[in-house]
């Protein structure tokens, strides 16, 4: 029999580990890093279909856009997405989404899942929730462990009760305890010892359990986080969190704050191939070296290296490797790491040293994403910018002022629907026109294609927080940008 499994994807992560391509402003689970398609949209389309609920989006104001654009191209309509105002780590999110998901369906089964992992077989990894429903529904808190194929330190492991079958099936089991990020040594002992799984943080479990299990050993949090949910607010198809109590709630994970000191607690081995993309040499690892290791990507070329990944993410930048041995190399128009591939664990320190000296880079891609599209700097200096705007089909900039600069566009694709004080006008390709310091503006796109132009800006001033914002559809308050 086939349960209806209601999903959770949690994607409000920032993380450094694979600057410079995921940055805070767009951070990797957004990225196309294998395939056609987002780490998100990978994760959303493998928790679709026969046996899944439409899923839960677990994120943050800043990217509350990103998902509904990434899921709507997915033709995935999720239940809810809850935004969080600001991260607390995954206990408080996992139960922020059981107190919802219980509000509208109390008997329900939830499948916690992070939205930046890699699971090529989604068959399989489907047939193993469903192999894990029976355990749930009896109210066992189920965590899913990996096979492991090296004596990894970077993930935490799960002990088993017993070893798992020959063919690795996926039947539950107790667990019986959880290890933490191991040494070297003790993951060797671990590998062989042929009891132990990866700790893969993706879980199954009631939602009346879950909740149990916070007023078992985490009643303040189930209080604080239930006030944030009971006092949210709806906004454009948004949950917001209600920020007062949530910032009240303990960072922590949902290992420690509920899981570790559980007792229902069961494990389901997964056989197939997985991978979190903690770090570049995973990516390397996970996108398939040729018969020297190396892994090229369309813009790059290697020539006599070894065990090397040349990673290159604009079509204007070719990148060359000359007998490299061990080393990533990734390229961004505004960025390029170059490390040693043991060393792929310490990106997260080259972002913490740009950010100590004010390096924009730290945080920030050149191209920046807004509800109605993305926009990236072309050129500047000190009393002008040019741009290339890209407007999606529909999707329509506030109507605003500027105190500091006047525009001039000039669109390229498409056709503009512009307002400048009282007139509306239609601006198509290869036409202009010119909005004044101070004029009341909009810019909008009724076409059904992206409409891009290109805007010159001209003034004293040409910060993105330099609008006076009198009308926006989505809701955006003084200040924000765009």
């Amino acid at each position: 029999m086939t349960h209806i499994v209601h999903p959770i994807l949690l994607a409000g992560g920032s993380g450094t580990r694979l600057w410079p391509l995921s940055r805070k402003s767009y951070p990797k689970q957004f990225a196309k890093l294998m395939g056609e398609h987002s780490l998100f949209q990978a994760s959303a389309k493998r928790l679709a279909g026969a046996g899944f609920a439409a899923p839960v989006i677990l994120t943050g104001a800043d990217y509350r856009f990103v998902v509904t654009e990434q899921l709507a191209a997915m033709e995935i309509a999720p239940a809810g997405i809850l935004i969080e105002p600001d991260g607390r780590n995954t206990a408080p999110a996992i139960l922020a989404a059981a107190l919802e998901l219980a509000a509208r369906a109390p008997e329900a089964l939830m499948l916690v899942a992070p939205s930046d992992h890699v699971i090529p077989d989604a068959a399989g990894f489907r047939a193993a929730v469903q192999a894990a429903t029976s355990a749930a529904f009896e109210g066992q808190l189920v965590t899913f462990g990996i096979r492991p194929d090296r004596a990894e330190t970077g993930y935490g492991w799960l002990e088993m009760s017993q070893a798992p079958a020959a063919d690795f099936a996926a039947e539950p089991q107790p667990l019986k305890g959880f290890v933490e990020k191991p040494d070297s040594a003790t993951a060797e002992a671990l590998l062989q010892g042929g009891q132990h799984l990866w700790n893969a943080g993706i879980f199954l479990f009631s939602v009346q359990a879950i909740i149990a299990a916070f007023e078992a050993h985490a009643p303040e949090m189930l209080s604080l986080v239930r006030a944030s949910v009971e006092q949210a607010e709806q906004d454009l198809g948004f949950t917001r969190l209600a920020p007062e109590p949530w910032s009240q709630v303990e960072d922590i994970s949902i290992d420690y704050a509920v899981m570790e000191k559980a007792e229902n607690l069961s494990v389901v081995p997964y056989g197939g191939s997985w991978s979190d993309l903690g770090g570049w040499d995973a990516v390397w690892r996970e996108t398939g070296p040729d018969e020297a290791g190396v892994v090229v990507s369309d813009c790059a070329t290697a020539i006599d290296c070894q065990d090397t990944m040349l990673r290159a993410e604009d079509p204007r930048q070719q990148l060359v490797g000359i007998g490299l041995q061990d080393i990533i190399a990734v390229a961004m128009p505004d960025a390029v790491l170059v490390a040693h591939k043991d060393r792929a664990q310490d990106v997260k320190k080259a972002v913490a040293a740009l950010k100590a000296k004010g390096a924009s880079q730290a945080d920030t891609l050149p191209k920046d994403f807004r509800p109605w599209g993305w926009f990236e700097s072309l050129v500047s200096g000190a009393r002008f910018q040019v741009k290339r705007i890209t407007v999606n089909p529909g999707a329509a900039l506030s109507l605003q002022s500027h105190h500091h600069r006047s525009e001039h566009w000039i669109v390229v694709e498409g056709t503009a629907k512009v307002t400048i004080g009282e007139e509306v006008q239609l601006v198509s390709e290869n036409q202009s026109v010119y909005i004044p310091l101070g004029a009341t503006h909009r810019m909008e796109n009724p076409g059904k294609v992206p409409m891009v132009l290109i805007e010159v800006q001209t003034g004293s001033y040409l910060g993105e927080d330099d609008i006076i914002r009198y009308e926006d559809v989505y809701a955006r308050g003084q200040g924000a940008k765009g």
